[in-house]
């Protein structure tokens, strides 16, 4: 009986001790390290969802060409925007011809023919395009970025053209085979004959001849906290050490990885130089790789487009660009927002800059206002080009801090030849 009794016992101390074991090795404050590895890393605090990249990649805004010199402007997420997108995203396109880009009298076309011109920004690689289009290319083709597309008719030509706008500024590549017939072309066209008339200005921007409406918009905000980025972003949080910068900015380190965080401009930047590369490195490559590292750290706060691959000496950096509505944000100098920024060395992310900014869009608070056009647009856009050509314009937001609220405010975004960026509202 006795010996049972001391069985019994013995068999409850270990069973103490391995529990015990349990909780010092695997709950105390900063043992995380032990058993978590890069591969197991659980993301935690997330600022928003995860995203596809085929939902990054869409044009800035389309231009519709409806012959006699009149055209209109769709942005993302307008009605007929969408419903052509969506349509021509089922074409397919086939057997691309290269040709320069001085081939074609493209003020005639602009001018005299009907067509939908969809508008990259800076450009956006082909291997990528084919996510969201239906394109065959050739290995040449698939090597280039591709920063406009213009579809459009000849008068008295039985069959569409479309031609693919290389970055490069002196490339064009046509496909001989294009899944659109004319009509398909004009029924797209006819959706802007009753929308606001805009004015081409020397092929390169486009005035809008009534006064536009957009909404002022006030939300409230919060700013994610040091300890959830730190979550985030660190392996093992509990094992970082704090820097104190004389600017006011708050840096922290595990002796690898740094963050640093400005809470005057509610901005972290987040640095891994140490990070392993990955191998070969592609403009396209890149992005996904981008992507996927905001899945992991953060996630998406907002509707994004990927805006730029830029190269640079030694790195790649890969920027998204925030939209509300149909339109950008654009940072103020002393807050900045509305933008995602990584840097990649050989395929690996080296840099992570988002702002910490939250907003509550169920409790937002909009007002129409209205954006001057016509020749009122023109006199203040006179003033700009004194300075350099203007290059681009666009409607966008400004964001300002008022209080615990973010403040969009309606402008016009100036780009110009030099590309200085500037605004009037």
């Amino acid at each position: 009986m006795k010996e049972t009794i001391k069985s019994w016992i013995l068999a409850l101390l270990v069973c103490g001790s391995l529990v015990e074991s349990y909780y010092l090795i695997y709950r105390l404050p900063g043992s995380d390290s032990a058993v978590m590895s890069e591969k197991l890393y659980v993301k935690t605090d997330n600022m928003g969802p995860e995203e596809k990249v085929e939902n990054l990649l869409y044009p800035d805004k389309m231009i519709i060409h409806m012959g006699e010199d009149k055209h209109t402007l769709f942005y993302p997420g307008s009605t007929f925007y969408d419903l052509i997108m969506n349509r021509l995203k089922g074409r397919g396109f086939e057997s691309f011809q290269r040709r320069s880009v001085q081939d074609f009298d493209w003020d005639k076309i602009r001018s005299e023919n009907s067509g939908i011109e969809l508008s990259f920004g800076a450009g956006i690689p082909v291997t990528l395009l084919q996510r969201v289009m239906q394109l065959a290319p050739d290995s040449l083709f698939q090597g280039e970025s591709i920063d406009r597309i213009w579809i459009y008719n000849i008068k008295n030509d039985s069959k569409a053209h479309a031609v693919f706008f290389s970055t490069r500024g002196d490339i064009v590549y046509e496909a001989a085979k294009a899944d659109l017939t004319v009509q398909d072309v004009q029924q797209h066209v006819d959706f802007g004959m009753n929308w606001t008339p805009y004015t081409a200005v020397n092929g390169d921007y486009y005035v809008p001849e009534e006064k536009i409406s957009l909404v002022e918009v006030e939300i409230p905000s919060g700013m994610y906290t040091i300890e959830q980025m730190q979550n985030n972003l660190f392996f093992d949080a509990g094992s970082t050490r704090y820097i104190p910068e004389k600017d006011g900015s708050k840096i922290y380190t595990d002796s690898k990885r740094s963050l640093q965080v400005d809470q005057e401009q509610n901005w972290m930047s987040y640095s891994d130089p140490a990070a392993l590369p990955a191998g070969e490195s592609t403009p396209a490559k890149d992005a996904l790789e981008a992507v996927d590292f905001v899945n992991k750290h953060g996630g998406w706060n907002g509707t994004y487009r990927l805006a730029s691959t830029e190269e640079g000496n030694q790195e790649r950096t890969v920027s998204f660009q925030q939209y509300y509505g149909s339109y950008p944000i654009m940072s103020k100098p002393k807050l900045q927002y509305g933008v995602i920024n990584l840097e990649l060395q050989q395929g690996t992310v080296s840099s992570y800059e988002r702002s910490l900014m939250y907003t509550e869009e169920g409790k937002a608070v909009k007002q129409v206002v209205e954006l001057p056009g016509g020749d009122e647009l023109r006199a203040k856009l006179a003033q700009f080009s004194e300075a350099s050509p203007v290059k681009d314009l666009t409607p966008a937001y400004v964001a300002s801090v008022n209080g615990e609220k973010l403040k969009l405010l309606p402008v016009w975004r100036v780009t110009l030849r030099d590309g200085t960026f500037l605004t009037l509202n």
